[in-house]
């Protein structure tokens, strides 16, 4: 999301992009549930300074009931950020630290062999809780990466022939830096797909960082979040509420085109070996509904679905090796694609 060529998702869309037949009023007054997100984003803004796209995006994936990817180099606060989430949420959190040594069964929980009764109990993994924080997942191999793949679409986990439902809502945001570093791993695709939003975690512009050093002189600790004053602000109610306000956020058919149109263009590109599915398309529908929502609007834009187009899709594809020799990106491919594509009125 910090491409310069994409609609910034914390900025409201333009009034052109209104123009469509959609009955009812272009904004809404916000209900409590709303209010209560919105003081979220405050309430994190308290202890993480310069990442508001990136909360915003958070936010996002919490109410689409997905998972989202954070990518950065090491030091632009992505575990600050989702354990400052974690303590504006009144939910159950575990952080998991992916090293290379990690099993699948230290993520999703195992058989344990009970001497006095001389049977085998599971006994829960970390991925048992609401808000799961899986830092530096491309740190671990692959097998032990995809034992979240059942967890991460099924909301439930299996072990020898049972299935364990996971608590509700649950969701997955993992850290990672990019995979050029050394002793990192590529997510598997079928696992990239999973995630609902990848966010791009920038360095801070200037006077964020001069802030940053001004907080740290005045005593700022972060690991102590308290300290801050940062509070819980909403709870799991909050986010059924939201999703069902959401639920009745309109789309038109015309948006919906656009986003298909869209989507089928990734899979025409000549830069793109595989382009995005079809779940792919469901997720920027659900992620454009969130933004509309979170703008007290009652039906989607064009400009929602613009400014969530890079988040949403820009790790479902997959590039070509000539493209990449060449430089070329998932964002550029997607911001020629979006400035190719007729936009409905």
């Amino acid at each position: 999301m910090s491409d310069p060529n994409a609609t910034h998702p914390s900025t409201p869309p333009s009034p052109e992009a209104h123009e469509h037949n959609v009955s009812g009023p272009e904004h809404v007054a916000p209900s409590a549930s709303l209010q209560r997100l919105v003081a979220l984003k405050s309430e994190i803004s308290k202890a993480v300074v310069g990442q508001d796209t990136v909360i915003t995006g958070l936010v996002i994936g919490l109410l689409t009931g997905g998972h989202v990817l954070l990518e950065g180099v090491p030091g632009t606060a992505k575990t600050l950020l989702v354990r400052t989430l974690a303590g504006c949420l009144e939910l159950q959190t575990t952080r998991l630290q992916f090293t290379p040594d990690l099993m699948p069964g230290d993520v999703t929980g195992s058989l344990v062999f009970d001497s006095q009764s001389g049977e085998f109990h599971f006994r829960n993994g970390p991925v048992f809780t609401n808000l799961l924080l899986a830092d530096e997942i491309n740190r671990t191999p692959p097998k032990t990466q995809s034992g979240l793949l059942e967890a991460m679409e099924e909301r439930q986990v299996s072990v020898d022939g049972n299935t364990m439902a996971l608590p509700s809502p649950f969701m997955v945001i993992a850290t990672q830096n990019p995979v050029e570093y050394e002793g990192t791993y590529p997510l598997p695709e079928a696992q990239l797909d999973r995630f609902t939003l990848k966010l791009d975690v920038p360095l801070p512009p200037r006077d964020a960082e001069i802030e940053i050093l001004d907080r740290h002189l005045k005593g700022f600790d972060p690991r102590n979040l308290a300290s801050v004053g940062v509070t819980a602000v909403a709870n799991a109610q909050d986010i059924f509420d939201a999703r069902a306000e959401i639920s009745r956020v309109a789309i038109h058919k015309e948006v919906q085109a656009y986003i298909v149109d869209i989507v089928r263009a990734t899979r025409n590109s000549v830069s793109v070996e595989l382009g995005v599915s079809p779940r792919g398309a469901t997720a920027l529908m659900a992620t454009s509904r969130a933004f509309a929502y979170l703008n007290s609007r009652s039906f989607v834009t064009p400009d929602d679905v613009k400014a969530m187009v890079h988040s949403t899709l820009r790790h479902r594809l997959r590039l070509r090796s000539e493209a990449l020799m060449e430089g070329i990106t998932a964002e550029t491919v997607l911001s020629t694609i979006l400035a190719s594509t007729p936009v409905p009125r």
